[in-house]
């Protein structure tokens, strides 16, 4: 069965984004609260609906939610622009996109704290082709999102009202 690697090194950062130090993704998930940065990608189409990926069961954090279309952590020795591409061509695929900047926050859970740097784009959805690190997604009309608000990652539920994207 597939896992998160718990060896593998984030930066340690401040609230700024400066990096200050590195840690282990088991230290960062393993309620530390060492401040970690991530990138998420909200990827909409033309028609305003939203892709979501379905966290698979094996990951570490909310396994079997749906949660942001492309979110990942940032690698030690990376940069945010860098992350974010590396992560949307990892899991949807998405290599000619144009992201625009919405906000970077502090999100924190039992276990975890978070830089968060937030980002949209619009796409073609036949250029979307989740890979093997997802369990699938699909696209959601705002009516869906607020009706199965359940479902959804406490994460992308806080990022959906923060930045008013439903």
């Amino acid at each position: 069965m597939k896992k998160d690697n718990s060896e593998e090194l984030f930066p340690v950062v401040d609230e700024c984004g400066n990096v200050i130090g590195k840690a282990t993704r088991g230290e960062c998930h393993g309620g530390s609260k060492l401040l970690h940065p991530v990138v998420h990608l909200h990827v909409f189409d033309a028609e305003g609906r939203l892709f979501l990926q379905h966290r698979p069961e094996w990951k570490d954090v909310q396994p079997g939610k749906w949660d942001t279309a492309v979110g990942g952590h940032v690698d030690f020795g990376e940069n945010v622009e860098m992350a974010l591409k590396r992560e949307a061509r990892e899991e949807l695929g998405l290599t000619d996109f144009a992201p625009e900047y919405l906000k970077s926050y502090v999100f924190e859970s039992d276990r975890e704290r978070e830089l968060v740097n937030s980002f949209k784009t619009v796409v073609d959805p036949f250029s979307v082709n989740p890979s093997d690190e997802l369990d699938g997604g699909r696209w959601w009309t705002a009516e869906e999102l607020a009706k199965n608000s359940d479902e959804l990652t406490p994460n992308l539920r806080h990022e959906l009202k923060l930045l008013s994207l439903i």
